[in-house]
């Protein structure tokens, strides 16, 4: 099931993919923005990648807008999804957050 995501202004589709961290064993908790997704619906676990059903939306930021948020001037409000992975390394519990996205 693919769904449409409406990308905002100032935002792009980042892709669908993560890739798993090295060693990383089930189970598997998968959050965008700090929301738990469920396996099967939003996501799958294939060939060492998450693969989402919809894009992951990132924030664009170029140098102007770098350089106000560094100055305080301003911060920002545009849709930015984050990726985090609770997994299981060597018998350990793991969470590993803001996973980089990869293209389709």
């Amino acid at each position: 099931m693919t769904e449409t995501t409406e990308i905002p202004k100032g935002s792009y589709a980042a892709g669908r993919r993560v890739k798993l961290p090295a060693g990383a064993e089930a189970p598997y908790v998968v959050f965008v923005n700090g929301v738990e997704q469920r396996e099967g619906v939003d996501y799958d676990v294939r060939a060492g990648e998450i693969v989402f059903t919809r894009q992951i939306i990132k924030e664009k930021v170029g140098a102007g807008r770098w350089l106000a948020m560094y100055l305080g001037l301003f911060g920002t409000y545009r849709k930015n999804e984050t990726i985090d992975l609770q997994f299981q390394r060597g018998g350990k519990t793991e969470l590993m957050s803001d996973l980089p996205v990869r293209s389709d």
